[in-house]
């Protein structure tokens, strides 16, 4: 493999873990997990710690935020953790949706792997929270998923359970039927889907470990939640459960947003009115009535800057960030424009199938350039490093504001105190490395 110079001997040694050949890469990944567990960097279930907001041991008025790490992984997760450590952060997660695992070419496995380098690059150590995000079923009509999805989300929840995913968000959300007249009617299918994944990672889940597991009552982009749908489908849910089977520790629900906003003509943003009312019922309700962590609001990153602090007043537990990040990368001065302009060509040559007639060019770019960090992964990790640290310095301050904005300044104590998280036992292996695999990897990191 020919790589690039680099500056500090992770940089190198995560590089090979991505772009290594097969038995470079597994014998990098091995050593960065080996690495990260001695120093403290474990993955973890936030179960527990959304109990006890339930319950009132943590603040109402902490939010945390679940952030997709969609391109340039490994940068982008340094600046995640480098303000993470700088404000003691440790109620945060990171999240990669099913979607997202496919077009940026991450699987699971590597995606913790990346988390963990770029926290021991910065020095954050603590329970590393890595989700599942919208592990979601297609459906071939209303109430029915599509032949081969529960396999295929089964498949994916166990990969990604090997891989250090010990929070899942399970959505079936998609299957909701509002033609049917009730609220329970329609929320039938999210239920029984939803009960037979949980069952699924109950049996799977490891000695020690209680995977968080999130619910969807309504689906994002679409018609907003309501408490009749809250309590429609969690009744259900529950009364589906055998009494030794735990549940849900949040509910995600639909205020209004869309996933990476609402894009007008020119590519700019519309504004969006979420309803941060149903937000407050709905965590309360949760809390109160069920003893879950509260609700979760997706789709947010794009928000105007001055709804944050309105999440935490909200009492959401979860606040979903994405195509906010991406946006930094994208329109940064330091992102090469002849890279850029690359990425546009591709999509137009790949994708413009996709491209709705009434879609101009900048709606297009803007919808559909997620879709092209798989194809340009190793390009943009192969930016020059002076580009690269003046984007994660950008991406620092945004992850700082969130932080605070979220009310997670200093809640690193407080996650220790409550989370106690189990290492996974992994040998070489797991990775498929064998001890008589020439290939040494040693002095490539401290």
């Amino acid at each position: 493999m020919n790589t690039p110079s680099f500056s500090h001997p992770m940089d190198e040694l995560v590089y090979q873990a991505v772009f290594g050949d097969d038995s470079q890469k597994q014998a990098a990944r091995f050593s960065i997990w080996q690495q990260a567990i001695t120093g403290g960097i474990v993955p973890a279930s936030i179960n527990d710690f959304y109990m006890a907001k339930g319950d009132g041991r943590v603040p109402k008025d902490l939010t945390v935020p679940a952030m997709n790490i969609r391109g340039m992984a490994y940068d982008t997760a340094r600046a995640a953790f480098s303000a993470a450590k700088k404000h003691s952060v440790g109620a945060l997660i990171f999240e990669i949706a099913r979607s997202e695992i496919g077009y940026t070419d991450q699987r699971p496995e590597e995606y913790t792997t990346v988390l963990m380098a770029a926290a021991l690059r910065e020095g954050w150590s603590g329970p590393l929270f890595v989700q599942g995000d919208h592990f979601q079923s297609k459906a071939s009509r209303p109430g029915v998923p599509k032949e081969g999805e529960i396999e295929t989300i089964k498949d994916l929840i166990a990969e990604a359970i090997r891989g250090g995913f010990y929070n899942i968000d399970i959505d079936m959300s998609t299957l909701v039927d509002l033609d049917k007249s009730t609220e329970a009617e329609q929320q039938l299918a999210n239920i029984d889907y939803s009960l037979e994944i949980t069952k699924f990672v109950r049996d799977l889940e490891p000695a020690g470990v209680t995977v968080s597991l999130g619910g969807e009552i309504g689906h994002i982009g679409g018609k907003n939640s309501t408490l009749e749908d809250l309590r429609a489908y969690v009744d259900g849910f529950n009364a589906g459960l055998t009494p030794d089977t735990i549940g849900m520790s949040k509910i995600s629900i639909q205020t209004g947003t869309h996933h990476g906003g609402v894009v007008l003509a020119d590519g700019t943003l519309a504004d969006v009115s979420v309803d941060f009312g149903v937000l407050k019922d709905v965590s309360q309700v949760s809390r109160d009535e069920y003893g879950m962590g509260g609700g979760v609001q997706h789709g947010a990153s794009t928000l105007p800057d001055e709804y944050f602090n309105q999440f935490t007043k909200s009492e959401a537990v979860e606040v979903h960030l994405a195509t906010g990040f991406q946006n930094i990368q994208f329109e940064h001065e330091a992102f090469p424009s002849e890279l850029r302009d690359k990425m546009y060509a591709w999509l137009d040559e790949t994708m413009s199938d996709e491209r709705k007639p009434e879609q101009t060019v900048e709606q297009f770019h803007y919808s559909f350039r997620k879709k092209a960090w798989g194809e340009f992964k190793q390009a943009t990790w192969d930016m020059p490093e002076e580009n690269k640290t003046k984007i994660r310095q950008s991406l620092e301050e945004r992850f700082s504001f969130f932080y605070e904005q979220l009310n997670v300044v200093n809640t690193a104590e407080l996650v220790n105190s409550l989370v106690k998280p189990v290492a996974p036992v992994k040998t070489e292996v797991d990775f498929g490395f064998s001890k008589t695999n020439d290939d040494d990897v040693s002095g490539l990191a401290d």
